[in-house]
């Protein structure tokens, strides 16, 4: 069976719960700063749209019948959703509210991830943070298709239509090499002193600028690095040169990867740096975007010890 939508004016609703609770005209106008006339038209109005009388009207009596009874705790109900709904709405539409998905590359927990969330909980308590972690690539993809609002990511793309990047943090490379390596007993090492190392690397196809980036290290250097083995995130590249499957050059941040079979060891030339940016839709309307990206400006992050 099909329900008929009814058709209840709010000011309607309003003034028959304000006189329920009153059970007298003159107090019900005075609460609802309207004159007794208007009150009892709009009761009338009520009560038409019904079919039936909501009050019986005694000499100095009022009460509510069986039907104005019944109506009450679904007025009331209407009402008070209607009351949250609209906070709601308003907390949402200033961005105090909402729900914001973050994406963004695992190294950066080790970095700006944390320091930005706890920044923006502590502003935005009532924001609910959806944390995804995803690779460089991925997260442009998921940011065009509107699976998250916002990316964390290395080595942005350099001009983009759509999307917009802000660098928030830039850092150097290091040396991740088995801590049994000769080469760990120097203080810092020289990139062509790598030349005859197998590399472990993180897939191009993850993040293409800083796979470049690495592999232009090395070219610099004099050699093209042999990539024997590719790991997704960087707490497993380091995990397989622990075993001694290789070395490699990976942002100054992983040293807060702890692994007691591996050493990391500044570079040199020591010029070349990584960029950190997060990532938005430039035509997204969300709020809570704006939120975010002021939280940065006003707080960038520091960088890594």
């Amino acid at each position: 069976m099909r329900m008929e939508r009814p058709e209840l004016p709010l000011p309607q609703l309003h003034a028959f719960v304000v006189l329920a609770e009153e059970l007298h005209f003159g107090r019900a106008a005075t609460r609802l700063g309207i004159a007794q006339p208007p009150l009892s038209q709009q009761i009338r109005r009520l009560e038409d749209k019904v079919g039936y009388a909501l009050f019986s009207r005694e000499p100095g009596n009022i009460g509510l019948t069986p039907a104005g009874r019944e109506l009450l705790p679904a007025a009331r109900h209407a009402l008070t959703d209607l009351a949250v709904g609209l906070t709601a709405a308003r907390e949402v539409g200033s961005g105090r509210a909402g729900r914001l998905r973050i994406g963004f590359a695992a190294s950066l927990a080790l970095t700006v991830l944390p320091g930005l969330l706890r920044t923006f909980r502590k502003r935005f308590p009532a924001v609910d943070l959806d944390i995804q972690e995803m690779t460089t690539t991925p997260q442009l993809a998921a940011l065009r298709e509107r699976t998250i609002d916002i990316g964390l990511l290395r080595e942005p793309p350099a001009h983009d239509a759509d999307l917009g990047f802000k660098t928030v943090l830039t850092e150097p490379f290091v040396a991740v090499l088995p801590s049994s390596h000769p080469l760990t007993a120097q203080r810092t090492v020289r990139v062509e002193q790598l030349a005859e190392c197998p590399f472990v690397l993180l897939p191009r196809a993850v993040g293409p600028p800083l796979y470049d980036q690495i592999t232009n290290l090395c070219t610099d250097a004099g050699f093209t690095p042999q990539v024997t083995q590719h790991a997704v995130e960087w707490q497993t590249v380091c995990a397989l040169v622990e075993t001694g499957l290789g070395v490699s050059l990976a942002p100054e941040s992983i040293r807060r990867i702890r692994l007691k079979g591996v050493a990391f060891r500044g570079i040199e030339p020591g010029t070349a740096r990584t960029r950190v940016a997060v990532a938005w839709r430039k035509n997204d309307a969300n709020p809570l975007v704006l939120r975010l990206l002021a939280a940065l400006k006003q707080d960038p992050p520091d960088r890594p010890q």
